[in-house]
């Protein structure tokens, strides 16, 4: 069942939260879904600018699609994940999205208004829900580099005018997360004064953590015997911290550098380990097995797990 992510977030606040999953290629396709089916937990599926020009923005909406129909016990919203408008209206004429977010956290204040605006008018005519973003969060995903000089909290004290001025579903706040794999270096972890202050200012509101994966330090250390050359002593959002903001308003919880972390760990040591093989379907079932795991453990941390009774199924 595929919904919009206002439709999700009115039943989820302050209850639980719904995992927003970045999606590339078939094999993370099937695990999500699959992960989802068997916890009867209602999720989100996103796709990147960057992803749409990896794969084509009609092969990952008919991967989904495809999916939809192998699993059709499934509760979900489609969401363009850091859109800007070109990636927007072609969501919105493509038919298969149910959200989109447009990211002009980086533009001054009232800029950052009226593009808003501008999509929820467009956005709101077609039934899709809009998430925007208020803060700028350091770090890389994707072709998205932030210094972290460049990033700041998002003032609490502007959360309601942006709010009611726009029009938005859903905010994307900055509160201590970051993108990529090379979080929290410093150990700042999330800044719970910030998020009370804005859940007090709109209370009820949904809430939406970008870089929100946890980095698993022993996946890291396994990349790197495996050949691999990440750094080191990252820390992402520890489920304590994820526990304690769900009922603070956030609803929605962005994962993408965990399963490519995932990804790499498994094909690394699968290589190593198998230096004569060369198929793709070996490492390829083993890392879809691993990624509905994952995603089955993400759904219990976030309280999803069996919530998609509540919308019928």
């Amino acid at each position: 069942m595929r919904l919009s992510g206002t439709t999700l977030f009115k039943q989820c606040y302050g209850r639980y939260a719904l995992p927003a999953v970045n999606v590339f290629f078939m094999e993370e396709v099937l695990g999500l879904f699959a992960a989802a089916q068997k916890a009867n937990a209602p999720f989100i599926v996103q796709t990147t600018p960057f992803a749409r020009d990896y794969a084509h923005p009609e092969m990952l909406l008919a991967m989904i699609d495809a999916a939809e129909k192998i699993y059709p016990d499934t509760v979900f919203a489609v969401h363009v994940d850091h859109g800007i408008e070109e990636h927007i209206w072609d969501a919105i004429n493509s038919g298969g999205y149910t959200s989109v977010m447009i990211d002009a956290s980086h533009e001054d204040f009232e800029t950052n208004v009226r593009r808003t605006r501008s999509v929820v008018e467009k956005a709101h005519k077609a039934n899709i829900s809009v998430e925007a973003e208020l803060g700028v969060l350091a770090g890389v995903e994707d072709n998205l580099r932030i210094d972290k000089s460049r990033s700041f909290y998002t003032d609490p004290k502007d959360v309601e005018l942006f709010v009611k001025e726009t029009g938005c579903d859903s905010l994307a706040i900055a509160v201590g997360t970051s993108h990529g794999a090379y979080k929290f270096s410093g150990g700042q972890g999330l800044q719970f004064h910030i998020l009370e202050e804005i859940q007090h200012r709109i209370p009820g509101f949904p809430l939406v953590l970008h870089g929100a994966s946890h980095v698993n330090e022993e996946v890291v250390q396994r990349i790197n015997q495996a050949g691999g050359k990440l750094k080191t002593g990252a820390k992402g959002v520890q489920d304590e911290e994820l526990k304690r903001a769900i009922p603070l308003g956030v609803c929605k919880v962005n994962i993408a550098t965990d399963t490519r972390l995932l990804w790499t760990m498994i094909h690394r040591e699968f290589f190593r380990d198998h230096p004569e093989e060369f198929a793709p379907t070996g490492p390829g079932k083993i890392f879809m097995q691993a990624y509905e795991e994952f995603i089955l453990k993400k759904f219990e941390l976030t309280g999803a797990t069996g919530k998609g009774s509540e919308f019928g199924i």
